[in-house]
């Protein structure tokens, strides 16, 4: 019985890990050009500083937030030219490590930190 559950956990561990984002990843692809574009071109190299008033922060924010934002964009859910482009060419671990990077990253303009 110990056995068997030291297997279940061990699997569980391992799908969980396989799912996880990794932050330096989601940094080199954040400054990558995808369809003419990187994401440090309309929210700044960590995610703090949009250059307009309706680009989001994505410093700071809840990973699973940012992982939504972008699988809806790239599902067509969620309509933006520019960011349905982008993300139709992420796959879904680019996005789990995007959203780790961002998530990772401080902001003085956010009026709640995690």
């Amino acid at each position: 019985m110990n056995r068997l559950l030291a297997m279940i956990a061990a699997c569980l561990l391992a799908l969980s890990a396989h799912g996880a984002g990794k932050a330096e990843r989601g940094k080199e692809k954040a400054a990558q050009k995808i369809n003419n574009q990187a994401c440090a071109d309309c929210h700044g190299a960590t995610g703090d500083a949009p250059k307009e008033k309706d680009q989001p922060i994505l410093a700071g924010q809840y990973p699973d937030y940012i992982a939504k934002a972008l699988s809806d964009y790239k599902s067509g859910k969620r309509k933006n030219a520019v960011m349905n482009g982008v993300a139709k060419e992420l796959s879904k671990q680019d996005i789990e490590d995007l959203a780790a990077w961002f998530s990772s990253q401080k902001s003085e303009k956010l009026h709640f930190q995690r």
